[in-house]
C-alpha cells in the first residue's frame, strides 16, 4: 500500500500555492547555514564552531545532497570518529558507535533531534529510520563527555544532535526511489510561512525485502514542525512526528551454519520480528530579551508501542512492550557582558518520566514463563554552564550538574532505586592564527543502566545491583585552515570509564566490569576544494580500546575497531551532473561478547560506493551504486550458540538505488 502521508502532502503543495506569496520568516536553522560555522549542540545555543574546546563537525544539507547515504548512519560511516554497523543488512538495525564502545555504543551516545533526546529508557536504542534524510537540515556530532553536562545520561562517547527543517521560502517536492531487494520509497514534503506562521510537513513511506531473508522491513513516517511569532520577543515552537515499521529480524549465522551449507543471505529464525509504533509531540515559548539572552521551555511526550519475537539456541521470548516517556526542560540563556567581558551564562533542569509495561511470554531452557510488570524511571538533572570571551581569540568555559535517577519495579524490588551523579567540564579555546584554534577540555560524564538491564528478558525477572558508569574524558585539539581551499583537524583523547556496564554472554546477565577501561584515540580529517568543481575529503581515526584490571585485563574491548579511513570525492563537472564516491576501511576487531579475546578478530572490510546525480529544471534524478567491488563482508560479529561460536550479520553485496525527484 502507497504511504497516504506522501498522498495528502501531494494535495497540500497543489492546494496550498499561495503560501508562497506569504512573508518569508527566516527559522534559525536557515540563520545557521547562512552564518557557516555556527552550532547549537554544544552548548545548547548558537555559537561558533572556533569557540567550542571539543571536536565537533556539521554536516549540512548540501553535503547530504551530494553524498551517496540513504539514511542518517550511512552518512555518519564517513565521519572521522564515528563506526557504523548495518546489523539486519535492512537499512534497518544499526549502531553507531562514537569513540569505541562497542556492543553498548546505543547507550553511551546520546542522539537528539532538534534537543529532545531519542535515546529511550530500555535496551531499544535509536530507530533510525523514525528520521528520514528528506526531513533532516544539518546534523553536529560532538564527541566526547561534554555533553553529560548539559543533557545528562548516555553522552559518555558524544552527542549527535539532528535538526530537522523549518519553514522560510516555500518549497515542496517528491521523491520516487526504488531498487535492489524489491527495495521501493515515496516521499514528499512541504515548507514555507503564511504572515508569522513557519511551517514544515514530510511525510515517507518505505518498503524493501532486505539483502536477507526475513530481513523485509515496512515502514511509514510523517512530521510536522510549525513556529509562530507572537512578537520581536516571543516565538511559540510545536513539532510532532509518527513512525510506524514492520520489520523481520534475520539474525546471525554461526561457523557451523556455514559448514553445513548455509548462504550469506539465508536466515535461520524465520519468525523473528519487530513492530513498532513511536509518536511524540514537543512544544513550548521561546522569548528573546537583554538582546541575545533568551528564555525557553521545552515540553515533550512520547509513546513507543513494540511488539517482538526472538529466538536462540535456548528457547525464545515474545515481549509486548509499551513506553510513554513525558519530558519538561526549562532553560535561561544570558549573553551580557560580565566585568569588560563578553559571557554566554546558561542554566537550567532536567525531568524526564519514563513508564515501561512489559508483558513477556519466555521460554528459557525448557521452562516457560508468561509475566507482567510495570518499571518506571525518574529522572532529575540540574545544570549551569558559562561561556567567556577573555580576549577576541581566547575562551574559557566551564559547567556542572547534578543529576538523579529514581527507578521503581512492580512486581520486583519493594521501593526505589536511586543513583545521584556529579558532573563538571572545563576548556580552553584559542585562536592564534587567522583560521586557526586550539583547545583543551576536561569533562566527567555519566551512564545509568536503563530498565531493561535491570529486567531479563529471559528469566522474566528483576536484578538491582548494577551501578552507574562514570567517564573521566580529556581531549587536546588543533583546526587549521591551511589555506582558503584546504582545512585540516586533528584530535587526542582519553576515556577512563570506571563500573562499565557491559552484557555478559555466559550467565545471560548485565554486569558492571570489575576492571576499568582506557580509550585512548587520534582522529585526523582533511577537507580540499582543489578547484571549484572538486571537493575532497579524507580521514584517519586510530582508537585503542583495552580493559585495565579485572577478570579481563589486558584486553581489547569487543568490537570496536583500532583502525578506521575514510576518503570521498565530489565532482561537479556542470551541466547539472554530479558525481560523488566515497569509500570507507574499518579494520580488524573482536567479536561482540568475546571479552576473553579468545575467538580471534573480525575481518577487516573496505566498501566503496559511489552516486551520481543529475539536475534538470525542478527534476533531480540519481542512481546509487553501494559495495562497487561487490565485497563479502560482515560489519557485525557476535559470539553465539552451544558451544560458542563465532556468528555473522552478513552485510549486502553489490546493490543499486534509482531516483528521481521534483521541486517546487
Amino acid at each position: 500500500m502507497r504511504s497516504i502521508f506522501a498522498i495528502l502532502l501531494l494535495l497540500l503543495v497543489m492546494g496550498l500555492p499561495y503560501f508562497a506569496s506569504g512573508d518569508a520568516v527566516a527559522s534559525d536553522n536557515e540563520k545557521i547555514t547562512e552564518i557557516g560555522e555556527v552550532v547549537v549542540t554544544a552548548t545548547r545555543y548558537e555559537e561558533k564552531l572556533s569557540t567550542v574546546p571539543a571536536h565537533v563537525t556539521v554536516i549540512t544539507r548540501g553535503d547530504i545532497e551530494h553524498s551517496t547515504a540513504q539514511n542518517i548512519p550511512d552518512l555518519l560511516r564517513n565521519e572521522v570518529g564515528v563506526q557504523v554497523s548495518d546489523i539486519g543488512g535492512n537499512k534497518k538495525s544499526f549502531t553507531v558507535d562514537l569513540r569505541g564502545f562497542g556492543e553498548t555504543a546505543p547507550l553511551n551516545t546520546l542522539v537528539l533531534i532538534d534537543g529532545r533526546r531519542l535515546n529511550q529508557a530500555d535496551l531499544s536504542g535509536v530507530d533510525w529510520t523514525q528520521i528520514p534524510l528528506d526531513r533532516v537540515e544539518r546534523i553536529e556530532v560532538v564527541r566526547g563527555g561534554r555533553g553529560a553536562v548539559l543533557y545528562g545520561d548516555n553522552a559518555a562517547g558524544g552527542v549527535i544532535n539532528i535538526i530537522t527543517k523549518y519553514g522560510g521560502e516555500f518549497k515542496a517536492g517528491m521523491t520516487v526511489e526504488g531498487g535492489s531487494y524489491k527495495s521501493y520509497k515515496e516521499s514528499a514534503h512541504i515548507s514555507g510561512s503564511a504572515g508569522n506562521l513557519s511551517y514544515s510537513l514530510t511525510a515517507s513511506y518505505l518498503d524493501a525485502d532486505g539483502y536477507r531473508d526475513n530481513s523485509n522491513t515496512e515502514a511509514k513516517d510523517g512530521g510536522v514542525a510549525l513556529t509562530y511569532y507572537v512578537s520581536d520577543n516571543l516565538r511559540l515552537n510545536l513539532s510532532s512526528g509518527y513512525h510506524e515499521d514492520n520489520t523481520g529480524l534475520p539474525g546471525a549465522l554461526k561457523e557451523s551454519d556455514f559448514a553445513s551449507g548455509s548462504k550469506r543471505t539465508e536466515s535461520l529464525n524465520p519468525l523473528d520480528f519487530a513492530d513498532i509504533e513511536d509518536y511524540y509531540i514537543k512544544g513550548g515559548p521561546e522569548f528573546s530579551f537583554w538582546g541575545d539572552s533568551f528564555a525557553t521551555i521545552d515540553a515533550s511526550f512520547r509513546k513507543r508501542d513494540f511488539l517482538s519475537f526472538s529466538s536462540f539456541t535456548g528457547g525464545d521470548f515474545t515481549g509486548d512492550t509499551s513506553i510513554e516517556t513525558v519530558a519538561f526542560s526549562p532553560r535561561v540563556v544570558i549573553k551580557r557582558g560580565l566585568g569588560g567581558f563578553d559571557q554566554a551564562l546558561t542554566f537550567g533542569a532536567d525531568y524526564q518520566r519514563a513508564t515501561e509495561e512489559i508483558v513477556n511470554n519466555s521460554l528459557f531452557f525448557g521452562t516457560r514463563t508468561i509475566k507482567s510488570f510495570q518499571l518506571e524511571k525518574r529522572d532529575y538533572g540540574y545544570y549551569l554552564h558559562d561561556e567567556v570571551t577573555v580576549r577576541d581569540n581566547l575562551t574559557l568555559s566551564g559547567g556542572y550538574r547534578y543529576d538523579r535517577a529514581e527507578y521503581e519495579f512492580t512486581p520486583g524490588v519493594p521501593g526505589e532505586v536511586t543513583a545521584d551523579e556529579d558532573t563538571f567540564t572545563a576548556g580552553i579555546n584559542y585562536g592564534f592564527l587567522k583560521g586557526a584554534h586550539v583547545y583543551a577540555s576536561f569533562a566527567k560524564s555519566f551512564r545509568y543502566p536503563v530498565l531493561d538491564e535491570y529486567f531479563s528478558f529471559f528469566t522474566n525477572t528483576v536484578s538491582t545491583t548494577l551501578l552507574p558508569q562514570r567517564s573521566d574524558n580529556y581531549e587536546v585539539g588543533v583546526s587549521h585552515n591551511i589555506t582558503e581551499r584546504i582545512g585540516a583537524q586533528l584530535n587526542l583523547f582519553r576515556i577512563d570509564t570506571e563500573r562499565e556496564i557491559f552484557y555478559n554472554a555466559n550467565t545471560f546477565a548485565n554486569e558492571n566490569l570489575d576492571g576499568e577501561t582506557r580509550r585512548d584515540g587520534v582522529e585526523i580529517s582533511v577537507t580540499a576544494r582543489p578547484t571549484d568543481l572538486v571537493t575532497l575529503k579524507a580521514s584517519y581515526t586510530y582508537l585503542d580500546a583495552k580493559i585495565k584490571g579485572g577478570q579481563f585485563t589486558g584486553n581489547d574491548i569487543p568490537g570496536v575497531a583500532r583502525r578506521k579511513a575514510t576518503a570521498g570525492v565530489v565532482v561537479n563537472p556542470g551541466k547539472g551532473v554530479s558525481i560523488a564516491l566515497n569509500g570507507h576501511y574499518v579494520g580488524t576487531r573482536p567479536f561482540i561478547s568475546d571479552f576473553n579475546n579468545n575467538f580471534g578478530s573480525q575481518e577487516s572490510y573496505t566498501i566503496l560506493d559511489t552516486k551520481v546525480t543529475y539536475n534538470w529544471n525542478r527534476l533531480t534524478a540519481f542512481l546509487n551504486v553501494n559495495n562497487l567491488t561487490d565485497e563479502e563482508y560482515s560489519e557485525y560479529g557476535v559470539l553465539g550458540g552451544f558451544p560458542t561460536e563465532r556468528a555473522f550479520y552478513p552485510s549486502p553485496e553489490r546493490n543499486y538505488l534509482f531516483g528521481i525527484s521534483a521541486e517546487y
